[in-house]
């Protein structure tokens, strides 16, 4: 993919506002201090940012085309930009309550999307009509709604990845040792690549079987209802031996 001058801005902006830093902090106050919840804050979205970027470079170069792209909102540069700010701003709403919290996030985005593109675009329509694909995205990547786009699949596959077991060594330090816990501990790395028979893959390598209960009941969800699991695979690997290879039954698909 070519070079994109205004997804390296988006970065920059996303990365340094005082205001969403603030905000995916306090996500962390809620979800791990109070609640004993994986990491929900700055970290996690740095991670499923940049999973984001990987997976849409993997589907676009297989032939995939963005919503935004195909159904004239912008091009592919703008398409890139969105889903990095959808990816980073997706748990935000954390900081108001885990309950609804996709509903918390959307109204956020809300508010500080604009501080994000208006130096790119301008108060131009087009900015406007990008930062409502950026609702679409936060609002969506919760399991309990499916995408209508391109852009929003991406990103909510990305969410799923961060499965790795730094995510949950917080709660379970200051206590929390359940299924949940337990089973992200065991997972040691996640990548993603071309898959072997669809055309995406999603490499899951772990110390012990537990670690499969992170691919069904959270990465899988994802995957279910973001539209493109007709073009996902999940392969995983226990001591670094081919073990499952799971696919996942769709709610719909993207046209």
């Amino acid at each position: 993919m070519p070079k994109h001058d205004k997804v390296v801005k988006t970065w920059e902006i996303l990365t340094t506002d005082e205001e969403i830093e603030a905000y995916l902090e306090m996500s962390n106050v809620f979800t791990v201090k109070r609640l004993y919840y994986n990491d929900h804050g700055p970290v996690h979205s740095r991670i499923v940012a940049g999973s984001a970027m990987a997976i849409y470079k993997v589907l676009y170069e297989g032939g995939f085309k963005p919503s935004v792209v195909k159904d004239g909102v912008g091009d592919v540069e703008d398409s890139l930009a969105v889903t990095l700010i959808g990816a980073y701003l997706h748990d935000i709403g954390n900081s108001v309550h885990r309950t609804h919290h996709p509903i918390y996030s959307a109204m956020i985005a809300d508010r500080v999307v604009g501080k994000v593109l208006e130096p790119i675009y301008g108060p131009t329509k087009k900015m406007y009509m990008l930062k409502q694909e950026v609702m679409h995205i936060v609002f969506c990547h919760d399991e309990a709604y499916t995408c209508l786009t391109f852009e929003g699949a991406v990103a909510k596959i990305a969410d799923g990845t961060d499965m790795a077991e730094g995510r949950a060594r917080m709660p379970y330090e200051i206590g929390k040792n359940d299924i949940h816990a337990l089973s992200a501990l065991a997972i040691r790395r996640v990548y993603v690549g071309r898959g072997k028979e669809r055309p995406l893959a999603i490499y899951v390598y772990m110390d012990s079987e537990t670690g499969i209960f992170q691919v069904d009941e959270v990465l899988g969800r994802k995957i279910a209802t973001s539209g493109l699991a007709p073009y996902v695979e999940v392969r995983t690997y226990v001591q670094g031996r081919p073990w499952i290879v799971r696919t996942f039954e769709t709610t719909h698909v993207i046209r």
